[in-house]
């Protein structure tokens, strides 16, 4: 699926913010997986609270933000969408946003925010321009696109956010039913890929050498699978910091620029911990400070970590533009 500013599917789930995210993503999974359960059982017994009801489209501020998106993102996925008054392709796109979450009937929830008057909230998020659109699942940060989209691609959006956060995380809202259902029945699931989801379950649970192995197998297929290709790098990413100590890595890094493994080290380790911006900029600085062998391992490495976030994310865009000052 393509869009003009961005694509999401499955794969874009596994690009978080902060990667380090990846490691508790199965107890995340498992705590939902968990409260689904209890509310099944519940339903069945009648021994329980009814299910609670939450609004389905909800403006947010910096005071209900942890409330409203973040704790509400451990049963239904909650799509953030950044706008202001004064934005044209806001007012554009906010209306589809709206309906698209009235008609999915409980399967997202819509959390809307003003950047003037959140400007905390949009720093944190890292937010460049508006409208922006992004998603949070079971705690995680995830940039769905940016700039106003037609409502045919939204929905294509939404129905992939929806298919992952149930597949990975067994999250699946609870009010109403799918969209065109009449009969209230839930919309039936997409069958999993089964050497995919192994590769999955591995990363999740911190099996990184079995996580990498299990992408390598869907790659050896599949060249092409994007998917595979994104968890591939993220596994073979956490795989490198896990035994590596922070602060001689930076100590390292910070002693000789010029070090090219050290900065390769210390760029791992910042991107593992959210600062892409740190990462990206540390390897491109490292590429106009190198010649040769050394020039090529920082350029690489650099690409390796372009996939891990994601070819359109904003990030990796300026990036590859400095990359490509500092090379050419």
């Amino acid at each position: 699926m393509q869009s003009r500013n961005s694509r999401l599917n499955s794969s874009a789930l596994r690009g978080a913010v902060d990667l380090a995210a990846v490691k508790a993503a199965g107890e995340a999974a498992q705590k939902a997986e968990q409260t689904r359960a209890e509310r099944a059982r519940q339903a069945a017994t009648g021994d329980g609270p009814a299910p609670a009801e939450y609004p389905l489209v909800l403006d947010v501020t910096e005071e209900t933000f942890e409330e409203e998106v973040v704790q509400r993102s451990t049963e239904v996925p909650v799509v953030v969408d950044f706008w202001a008054e004064w934005c044209g392709p806001c007012k554009q796109l906010s209306p589809i946003l709206e309906r698209l979450a009235e008609e999915y009937a409980g399967r997202i929830v819509l959390a809307k925010i003003d950047v003037d008057a959140n400007q905390l909230i949009a720093q944190q998020f890292g937010i460049q321009g508006i409208p922006a659109v992004m998603a949070v699942v079971a705690g995680q940060l995830v940039p769905l696109f940016q700039g106003a989209e037609n409502e045919a691609n939204v929905r294509k959006i939404l129905d992939q956010l929806i298919q992952v956060a149930e597949q990975r995380f067994g999250i699946v809202g609870g009010l109403g039913h799918g969209a065109g259902d009449e009969d209230g029945e839930a919309a039936p699931r997409v069958p999993a890929d089964p050497a995919l989801e192994a590769a999955h379950e591995a990363l999740d649970r911190g099996d990184l050498g079995g996580a990498v192995r299990a992408y390598q197998n869907v790659l050896s297929d599949r060249p092409g699978h994007v998917e595979a290709k994104l968890g591939l790098a993220q596994a073979q990413l956490l795989q490198r910091v896990e035994q590596l100590d922070p602060q001689q890595v930076r100590a390292e890094a910070a002693a000789d620029p010029k070090d090219v493994p050290a900065q390769l080290r210390a760029a791992d380790l910042d991107l593992v911990g959210g600062h892409v911006e740190d990462a990206f900029g540390r390897l491109v600085s490292t590429v106009a400070k190198t010649f040769g062998e050394d020039r090529d391992a920082a350029r690489l490495r650099l690409l390796e970590l372009f996939e891990v976030i994601g070819p359109e994310d904003p990030r990796t865009v300026a990036a590859r533009q400095a990359l490509a000052r500092v090379l050419f």
